[in-house]
């Protein structure tokens, strides 16, 4: 613990919090004040945290640690049932809490606030099920989540550039490249211009040039509206083939229900709403209406000044002390009775609590069974209509996955290694090419020293006898030590493998029996895995056809029903008129599209007569040219259209 609050203290002593602490000072300190240095702390990971406790109430500071630390992953020690303790401790501000949490926050830091931003953007926003029927609701929560995996690309992508290893350099040379290029492009700008000029009627020619283009740019946007409308309209061919499918299967799985099983879902399903509007739901409603209660009192209470608060906190510490002592008191007592019924008390509200936990699990689980439903049918349709194939299930789906991982693990470590032997294949050309460059001055200076006092080419016959007779004593050198090596190297060998044999003959024994057990292990986990998939398969294809059956039964008591609005509700209703409104919106796309098609021959003759128009004055362009570099024999004269030479 001593090592720990040292750790705690030289932390918070640095930047950014320079609190100037001691370990006096610092295990001195009040549970208020102990509050606020794991607030300021947490402020530092996540900035949304920045908040004075003393002008907020316990349980909502509670509750918003809480919160931040789960999304941070922090793991109280101990089990599950000190959890209540941690969360008591750290309304108290209990030092034996908030020790540990502030250590596990100091050490790491900027990890944490690496998480703390990331959660701002990847923690998904549940939305219930009912409200995802709804069609403008399930498109925004699918841009939500198609903008939530941008963000984890580009995330990706940004911290893989960090770490890539572009030298500023480079980077640098790019940009004096680019400027370079900028100014040639300007210098060319400059000098065309200064070549227009000089022809007449130029500024009639740069306005019919600009129309020109103008008719080419809307003619690119009238063919995007054209592709644009395709689209729409193969997309609304494709979701009335959705809806006929969907249609079909409901029909089908209607047909093939049985009564027995359909009493046993519905007796289920009652047993589980009774105890959802017995128990559960009135125990929240009773909760919340006693907050609303405290949250008015509160309200309607006048405002509380410094003076106030003191006396707040003083009778607050009474009241704690008071505790305190009745607890010493009554385990001082240790009644037998009294531990019993709190035993058992403890065990009824642990029962009651795992019973609202499941009941909460149970209803988060079918709603996400429905959307897993739901992002099946939408999926295994998309790739009937894509290539005609069908969806890998079970264990086949599970292998093709765990293959894709062990595929993805190894292309990151690879393409991690080449990455990094890229930087360094770089690093090492660069100093090649300095260590060249050297080598070639020190050449060039000593070739000019040896033409100087007339020894030319002395350093180069130089270093080849150096380099024949290094050659030479490291021949005769390997062939003195070759016997030599060659017989140790024989022994070594031997007593290697004998040493090697003694060693393993135990192993092998044991491996033998080993891989016997292993062989009946792989082969019963095999099966527990078959019967878990069967488990769970069964248990999905029941709820599908509870879903489906309960479809069909509202679906056949709206049709039968004598009531029109009734009728109105019904899904067959609702995909006719779906139905009809598409095949309106398909007759007005197919107008559009015949209106464009007739306009589309005229507008490319026109488009025609517009490049020959052009070409026309550049002919003329150059015929003029020509004519004023060319020395004049005659009087051009314009009449009627038309031009004559006059010699």
């Amino acid at each position: 613990m001593s090592d720990q609050i040292k750790f705690i203290v030289d932390n918070l002593n640095k930047e950014p919090f320079r609190k100037n602490y001691n370990l006096i000072t610092f295990d001195s300190l009040e549970p208020m004040q102990l509050l606020q240095v794991l607030n300021d702390v947490l402020a530092e990971i996540d900035p949304k945290q920045v908040v004075d406790i003393r002008e907020e109430m316990p349980e909502q500071t509670t509750k918003r640690m809480l919160s931040l630390l789960g999304i941070l992953k922090y793991k109280p020690p101990g089990n599950a049932t000190d959890m209540s303790t941690f969360r008591q401790g750290l309304v108290i501000g209990s030092k034996p809490v908030i020790y540990p949490v502030l250590h596990w926050l100091l050490q790491r830091t900027n990890e944490l606030k690496k998480r703390a931003y990331l959660a701002r953007f990847l923690i998904k926003l549940e939305v219930p099920s009912e409200f995802l029927q709804d069609e403008t609701v399930a498109d925004t929560n699918k841009q939500y989540e198609e903008l939530m995996e941008a963000f984890k690309t580009l995330h990706k992508e940004c911290e893989q550039l960090k770490t890539s290893g572009f030298s500023t350099a480079e980077i640098r040379r790019d940009i004096s490249a680019m400027e370079e290029e900028k100014d040639q492009l300007i210098k060319r700008v400059e000098r065309l211009k200064k070549r227009v000029e000089t022809v007449q009627n130029h500024q009639r020619m740069l306005k019919i040039a600009r129309q020109l283009r103008v008719e080419k740019e809307r003619e690119e946007f009238l063919a995007q509206q054209k592709q644009e409308q395709k689209n729409q309209l193969f997309h609304a061919v494709q979701r009335l083939q959705r809806v006929q499918n969907q249609l079909k299967s409901m029909r089908h799985a209607a047909a093939d229900a049985k009564p027995e099983s359909l009493m046993k879902r519905l007796e289920e399903e009652l047993k589980f709403n009774s105890y959802m509007v017995t128990e559960k739901f009135p125990k929240e409603l009773e909760s919340k209406k006693k907050e609303l209660h405290f949250l008015q009192q509160v309200v309607s209470e006048p405002a509380m000044g410094h003076s106030d608060l003191l006396e707040l906190e003083s009778k607050i510490n009474e009241i704690n002390t008071q505790i305190n002592q009745l607890i010493e008191k009554k385990m001082m007592r240790n009644e037998p009775v009294e531990g019993k019924l709190s035993l058992y008390r403890q065990q009824a509200s642990i029962i009651s609590r795992k019973k609202e936990a499941k009941a909460e699990e149970l209803q988060e689980a079918k709603e996400k069974l429905a959307n897993l439903e739901r992002e099946v049918s939408v999926k295994t349709n998309q790739t009937r209509e894509f290539d005609g194939t069908e969806v890998l299930k079970g264990d086949e789906f599970k292998r093709y996955v765990s293959k894709l991982r062990s595929k993805s693990t190894v292309f990151k470590k690879k393409h991690q290694i080449i990455a990094e032997f890229k930087a360094e294949f770089g690093l090492l050309q660069r100093t090649e090419e300095l260590l060249k460059q050297r080598h070639e001055n020190i050449q060039h200076q000593l070739q000019t020293i040896e033409e100087k006092k007339g020894i030319s080419g002395y350093s180069y016959t130089q270093e080849e006898l150096e380099r024949v007779s290094a050659l030479k004593t490291e021949v005769d050198e390997m062939k003195g030590r070759t016997l030599d090596d060659m017989s140790e190297m024989v022994k070594k060998l031997n007593s290697l493998v004998s040493e090697k044999k003694s060693a393993l003959a135990p192993v092998i024994k044991e491996l033998r029996q080993l891989r016997q057990k292993c062989q009946e292990v792989r082969g019963l986990r095999e099966e527990c895995l078959q019967e878990e998939s069967r488990y769970h398969y069964t248990n999905c294809m029941i709820k599908n056809l509870e879903i489906q059956l309960r479809r069909a039964t509202d679906e056949m008591k709206a049709y039968v029903s004598s009531d029109q609005q009734e009728k109105r509700k019904a899904i067959r209703e609702q995909y006719t008129k779906n139905i009809a409104e598409q095949e309106n919106l398909g007759k007005k796309l197919r107008e559009k599209q015949k209106a464009v098609r007739e306009s589309h021959g005229p507008n490319m003759k026109q488009a025609k007569m517009w490049r020959d128009f052009e070409q026309l004055m550049e002919c003329k362009k150059q015929c003029f040219l020509k004519q004023q570099s060319q020395t004049p024999m005659g009087q051009v004269i314009q009449e009627g259209g038309e031009d004559r030479l006059v010699l």
